[in-house]
């Protein structure tokens, strides 16, 4: 998950511009929140319990609209999502980093 939101992160610069004025950019995007939102389905009971602030039931929603919204999907709700709810995801996903067995 961190590492889609790391690839979202360097493909738009942060930038509306960017993302706006390149529909290779708009792919690159929509295709990392979609593999975003998909592994957030298949974390554990335990580990989402451990991050009760980040919106889980809307995560797997969102993935259902970027999935099923195809040509109707509206890139000003994807760029709002990167601009306002990633940064937290974002630290929320590190805070939750599970070191490996061993």
């Amino acid at each position: 998950m961190l590492e889609c939101i790391r690839r979202i992160e360097t493909y738009t610069h942060g930038d509306r511009d960017t993302f706006f004025g390149s529909t290779l950019v708009q792919d690159a995007v929509v295709r990392n929140l979609q593999t975003m939102a998909e592994s957030s389905q298949r974390l554990s009971d335990e580990v989402r319990r451990r991050a009760p602030a980040v919106p889980w039931r809307a995560l797997a929603g969102f993935r259902n609209v970027v999935v099923h919204g195809y040509l109707g999907l509206d890139l000003d709700v994807v760029w709002s999502v990167v601009e306002r709810n990633l940064p937290e995801l974002k630290q929320a996903i590190a805070a939750l980093k599970v070191s490996p067995p061993g």
